[in-house]
């Protein structure tokens, strides 16, 4: 019985003891103006539990003596409390001022984000993580306003269009400069994108105007991976993914084809009844592979990062594939207080090989010769010779397979990009700074037909080709830089010199008639050589350039710079670039205290002049000739010479202007920031060739014939939604829009380009008064049900169909473009999904006019099932006509179609599998993660995707699809691990 007692005793002190190191603790939690802050994390340091304050900042927890309560919030810096004796336990959070003192690369230097007073956006790598990205400008589709990026082919290694508030140009190219570490590139195809920290868009003149006569387009500053002074890190990040056509197009089947072709008189062989899917035989599953590693520390002087990577992506459609291999390493030095250096080196290899698209398919375009090739057809004869299948209608006409396997190709470019950076300190303030680069390509391309497989290979007893050439630019720029602050008023002055130099050379040489009883694929078994040809080119450019930034009290900003280059390129070698920005802090000003969820805002407003000397040729300016062998038959015969352009003394680059008017807004301790600008770029002195008489030897002359407006507005939103201890919701969007024009041409008034082989006509024009990428050509008003023909509407009322009744049928470029990214992050789970599309832009399909136009033996889409017969007169699909008869497929509003789309650009599930765990301290970090691209495509485009230009990055050619390879849906599985 006593023991009875005794243990009820001995439970009840031991419970009244654990009651009394267990005590409830409550509070409020605030910000320095007293008001509550809801949603704030209170966190019992070392374990998962805790709670959060309600909508007033009160707070209610159980937490034993002597443990610690962590409170953090978005936008505040973090506090940790020890408890002791304590039971109420009232916390003020003081804001982080990391978000507005967060360092901006800019021109030639950095500024603090809150300081600035240009239109820049910044990407940095979170951009890149757990996406299969392949090249750096990927990062930027959708994530930059104002920035427009659009994936012109699915093609693996294929370029990307980027442009920056619109196109400026005709002929000179519309591409950003690009600058990595320094150093100004035109290619960034073999950068790695796990080697990139952070790239900076400077979008308008007076951010980018001190670059002067490569800044037209703006510019794209990339800063790679550095090492730090912390423990050694080693990196190891992989992933595999497979990929499918996302959509086909569905032809004739073999009975469907023999019918037309008995409609259009085309004969045939009876016992020609088997069926093949070419659309099968061409797109397969194509593959990519990653495998990357770092290796990054040091120590407070000396510091270093290295890596390596390989990357393999085989396309869809073979035999399109392309490798890379690339090799960095950068180290940064403290030889001195007052001396540090700074190394950049970066190198790689790519091998690429091509699947000939954007042709039709009587000119070797694989995609379309999978759409037209006559569904009987077989891939090799049946007689065991090996050959490729003849299409017995047009012999000349491969099938497929033979286009794709039938040459041998390879391309090969490797490169190194590497700067050295040098910095001294003269005194206090002033620095002297100095960097000298180099960029060194060269490549390689050969092709090889054998002379029996295919019938163009035996025709000319195999065919090989060869191209060589290296480019090499080397770069030197001194500056100094003097900072000084003198009461509220803080100066920074910036003053430099660059030279930069350009040499290259190449040669071109083809050959046929090889042997056909040795396999050997070089261009010296050609036994002739049918052309061949070097080249030799050179360019220089000389600058100097200042720039002044002025801030009082942080409230009150003044920039101002000025660029002078001259190029080697011209006559008249020298121009003049000057910029300006001015800002004003309004959060500063007296009556904004009341609006205490402001953090910051501030408006801003520049202006600049930049220019496009990259897009000139070389010796554009001058008079050129050109050699040619007068008898290629007769060995003896000496070489023959012509004019091959006349000079230009009065050319000059062309030359943007801009304005831009600007705010920025940051509010609830930075969970909502907010970006807007608008702006009116006018670039004159466009370079056009201008069409010359015919009496003339020389066919037109290069002048600055053209002017170009772009007029726009861009908003960007990024809010964090949610932050709880559990769960994190992040979101930002960004919308741009964009109005083009050009405003002038002299001498000549309507240009045209974007020939369609099939029906031998334009498909765009640029005249003043129009966008760039304006699509030209006849109404169609559907089809007349008495003759079964297109009807074109009579635009000039003159009575004919005629040449006259062509006129303006839609716009290749779009009204807006806009990205969307969602953020969830839940414990150990992070979903990412990112959309991205363009809306107001049409497209050309060209690919219709092959699948529709039933003029020859080409196999048709399962569209014509539909077209006009004398039973069935109501219908929008012309007759079957053949003989080549191309009136019914005239470029005409029939293949005008809406571009718009909305695109799951990439979906990323991960998960945290490691995170500086006790039991595992060798490893840091381990995650692994599925990403899909392109899974889910809203359109009302009919073609393969909507996202496509068969004439690649052209400005004046946009949005024209002609049997483009188009984009696939993937899916990649990752692993990333930090050591």
């Amino acid at each position: 019985m006593m023991n009875k007692y005794f243990l009820i005793i001995a439970f009840t002190l031991v419970s009244l003891f654990a009651f009394s190191q267990t005590r409830q603790i409550s509070g409020r939690v605030s910000d320095v103006k007293d008001q509550g802050l809801p949603g704030v994390t209170v966190l019992i340091k070392g374990t998962g539990s805790g709670t959060t304050t309600d909508i007033d900042g009160n707070y209610s927890i159980n937490v034993e003596a002597g443990k610690s309560l962590i409170f953090s919030f978005m936008g505040y810096i973090s506090q940790e409390i020890t408890i002791l004796n304590q039971s109420v336990i009232n916390i003020t959070l003081l804001e982080d001022s990391k978000l507005l003192d967060e360092v901006v690369v800019v021109g030639y230097g950095v500024q603090r984000k809150k300081d600035i007073t240009t239109s820049v956006a910044v990407v940095d790598d979170k951009a890149l993580k757990d996406r299969p990205i392949v090249t750096v400008s990927q990062a930027l589709q959708g994530k930059a306003a104002g920035v427009q990026v659009t994936q012109p082919s699915g093609k693996p290694g294929s370029g990307l269009a980027v442009r920056v508030r619109g196109a400026t140009s005709v002929l000179a190219g519309n591409e950003p400069a690009y600058i990595v570490d320094g150093i100004r590139t035109t290619d960034i195809n073999g950068l790695n994108p796990q080697d990139i920290e952070s790239m900076t868009v400077l979008k308008d003149a007076s951010a980018a105007a001190i670059y002067g006569a490569a800044a037209a387009n703006g510019v794209v500053l990339i800063t790679t991976k550095r090492g730090n002074s912390d423990k050694p890190m080693i990196s190891f990040n992989s992933y595999f993914g497979v990929s499918k056509l996302r959509k086909s197009i569905e032809v004739l089947n073999t009975r469907e084809y023999r019918d037309l072709m008995n409609e259009i008189g085309v004969s045939y062989d009876p016992s020609w009844t088997q069926f093949n899917d070419w659309t099968e035989e061409t797109f397969g599953t194509g593959y990519q592979q990653s495998y990357q590693a770092s290796f990054s520390g040091g120590t407070e002087k000396s510091r270093y990062f290295v890596s390596g990577g390989y990357l393999t992506e085989q396309g869809m459609v073979e035999p399109a594939r392309f490798d890379r291999y690339t090799i960095r390493m950068n180290l940064d030095n403290e030889l001195r207080p007052w001396l540090k250096t700074k190394t950049s080196l970066s190198t790689w290899s790519i091998s690429s090989k091509d699947t000939p698209d954007n042709s039709s398919s009587g000119r070797g375009g694989v995609i379309m010769s999978a759409l037209n090739t006559p569904p009987f057809l077989n891939v090799y004869k049946n007689d065991g010779s090996g050959w490729f299948d003849q299409n017995p209608f047009q012999p000349s006409w491969e099938n497929p397979v033979a286009y794709m396997q039938g040459p041998e190709q390879m391309s090969r470019d490797n490169k190194v990009l590497g700067s050295f950076d040098a910095e001294i300190s003269l005194f206090k303030g002033l620095k002297f700074k100095s960097n000298t680069g180099v960029d060194i390509t060269s490549r390689r391309w050969d092709y090889y037909l054998d002379p029996i497989r295919t019938n163009f290979g035996r025709q000319n007893n195999g065919i090989g080709r060869s191209d060589n050439s290296t480019h090499m630019v080397w770069q030197v720029e001194n500056m100094l830089d003097y900072f000084f602050k003198t009461g509220d008023h803080t100066f920074n002055v910036l003053a430099g010199n660059s030279l930069r130099k350009y040499q290259g050379r190449g040669t071109y040489i083809e050959g046929t008639d090889f042997p056909a009883d040795v396999n050997v694929t070089d261009i010296w078994a050609a036994n002739r050589i049918s052309t061949g040809g070097t080249w030799k080119s050179e360019n220089s450019l000389v600058s100097f350039f200042g720039r002044v930034n002025y801030d009082f009290n942080s409230r009150y900003y003044l920039t101002a710079s000025i660029r002078h280059d001259g190029s080697s390129k011209l006559v008249n070698k020298w121009g003049t670039m000057p910029a300006f920005s001015l800002g004003y802090r309004l959060s500063s000003a007296k009556f904004m205290e009341k609006f205490t969820f402001i953090d910051d805002l501030k408006i801003r407003g520049g202006y600049g002049i930049t220019g496009n000397v990259e897009g000139l040729n070389d010796y554009a300016a001058y008079a050129l000739w050109s050699y040619f062998r007068r008898d290629p038959q007769d060995p003896l015969a000496g070489p023959g010479i012509y004019q091959s352009s006349y000079g230009n003394p009065d050319l000059k680059w062309e030359t943007t202007r801009q304005t831009n008017l600007g705010l920025d807004l940051t509010m609830y301790a930075g969970r909502v920031v907010f970006t807007f600008d608008a702006y009116h770029k006018n670039t004159v002195d466009v370079l056009l060739n201008v069409q010359l008489t015919s009496s003339l030897p020389v066919s037109y002359i290069l002048t600055n014939a053209g002017e170009i407006e772009n007029r726009g507005l861009e908003f960007s939103l990024s809010t964090v939604n949610i932050d709880n201890r559990d769960f994190k919701w992040n979101t930002d969007f960004n919308i741009s829009f964009n109005k083009n024009e050009v405003t002038g041409l002299k001498y000549t008034p309507v240009y045209y380009f974007g020939g369609i082989y099939s029906n031998n006509e334009s498909a765009t024009r640029v005249k003043a008064g129009d966008p760039l990428g304006t699509f030209y050509g006849y109404v169609s008003e559907g089809v007349d049900p008495e003759t079964g023909d297109i009807v074109y509407k009579d635009v000039n009322n003159n009575g004919i169909f005629d040449p006259g009744d062509r006129t303006v049928i839609g716009y290749g470029m779009p009204v807006t473009s806009f990205g969307f990214t969602n953020n969830l992050v839940y414990k150990k789970f992070n979903l990412n999904l990112f959309f991205q599309g363009s809306y107001g832009n049409d497209i050309f399909n060209a690919t219709r006019i092959d699948l529709e136009g039933m003029f020859d033996s080409k196999n048709q889409s399962v569209d014509v099932l539909n077209r006009w017969t004398p039973e069935n007169t109501n219908t929008d699909i012309p007759r079957a006509v053949g003989g080549g008869n191309v009136d019914n497929v005239r470029n005409s509003t029939r293949f005008i179609e809406d571009g718009s789309y909305l695109r799951l650009k990439s979906a990323t599930l991960s998960y945290n599998v490691l995170n500086n765990h006790p039991r595992f301290t060798f490893i840091k970090n381990l995650s692994v993660y599925v990403t899909g691209s392109n899974l889910l495509t809203f359109t009302n485009y009919s073609g393969f995707d909507p996202e496509v230009n068969a004439y690649g990055s052209s400005a004046v050619e946009v949005g024209i699809d002609y049997g483009t390879y188009p984009q696939s849906r993937t899916i990649v599985f990752g692993v990333n691990v930090e050591f």
